[in-house]
């Protein structure tokens, strides 16, 4: 049986920074910070329940990113002890006293198997996320483009109000990227560790570079007016609440008609997306496996695909 630890997690939309400020995290002397923990909720249901362990460890087996992180799973350990087990490997290989992890779907599950734990709340504006959403060929268009930024956030409403003072804060991402020290040192007092500046050595051994101010509020450039009232049109009230100015573009009216042209439109750019970075017949085998349920040539597919995708985000 494994010890239950208290980690920290870094939660919030995709595509908020997440991947940026877990590097810095990652290259403080004193935390082993893990890099998407999706698979540690995204198999618990509706309820709350945890996955039947055979079904999960069938699961954990064509997960690309669960596989990259060479993680031993002990089939003698119940889904809590397991999951925790992840982490205190990632602690143990990086030979760090705290370990922690980025989570961006079902974050509110965390508690359950780590009562005490951290969260730090990574906000950025909502239409810079969609932007990148539809980069990433997550979203077709601006109004789809915001749903996941909607619902992260909105989990974050509700998971704050279940935990204790001192156990969130908020980080937005234009102030880290505007002033990293200050940022990182606030954050570095909330989890009880110093600052250290090694903390921007994740340049020497990433891609990612020192932080720009240039990249904050990308939207207001490579936006055009219609994309960003397609976005306001569905999170004016969130982006206000959460201190981000509205552009002042008069606001479309959210019908019917326009969010299933919408929806429709982005469901046939993001099939579009597939076909070019798998190849049609890749992206057929995996419609026609899901459709037909047959397990062995999904997990097939699923190889096909991982390896796809690697071979992509190199």
């Amino acid at each position: 049986m494994t010890k239950i630890i208290t980690p920290i997690f870094l939660v919030g939309a995709e595509r908020s920074g997440t991947t940026l400020l877990r590097l810095m995290l990652d290259h403080h002397p004193k935390m082993a910070f893990n890099y998407e923990f999706e698979y540690a909720v995204n198999q618990i249901d509706l309820n709350g329940n945890w996955p039947d362990l055979p079904a999960y460890y069938d699961y954990l087996s064509t997960n690309r990113i669960f596989l990259n992180t060479h993680f031993t799973v002990d089939h003698n350990f119940d889904y809590p002890t397991l999951l925790n087990s992840f982490l205190q490997q990632k602690r143990q290989r990086d030979n760090k006293p705290l370990v922690g992890a980025t989570v961006h779907h079902q974050f509110h599950h965390l508690i359950k198997i780590w009562p005490e734990a951290k969260f730090i709340h990574l906000l950025r504006d909502g239409r810079d996320v969609a932007r990148s959403n539809i980069l990433m060929g997550w979203a077709g268009n601006l109004f789809t483009g915001v749903d996941r930024w909607i619902t992260a956030e909105q989990l974050w409403q509700q998971l704050s109000t279940q935990l204790a003072a001192e156990q969130h804060c908020t980080v937005r991402y234009e102030d880290l990227i505007q002033n990293p020290e200050r940022e990182l040192s606030q954050i570095c007092d909330f989890i009880g560790i110093p600052f250290n500046q090694g903390m921007f050595d994740y340049v020497k051994t990433s891609t990612y570079s020192f932080p720009d101010s240039s990249i904050v509020e990308r939207w207001r450039k490579q936006l055009t007016e219609y994309e960003i009232q397609l976005a306001e049109s569905k999170i004016a009230p969130l982006l206000t609440e959460r201190g981000y100015p509205l552009s002042g573009l008069p606001l479309l009216k959210n019908t019917v008609g326009l969010r299933w042209r919408l929806y429709l439109h982005s469901r046939w750019k993001q099939h579009l997306f597939r076909i070019r970075r798998y190849g049609f017949g890749l992206y057929l085998q995996d419609m026609l496996s899901r459709r037909l349920h047959l397990k062995n040539w999904q997990k097939q597919v699923r190889r096909d695909i991982n390896a796809c995708d690697s071979q992509h985000l190199k």
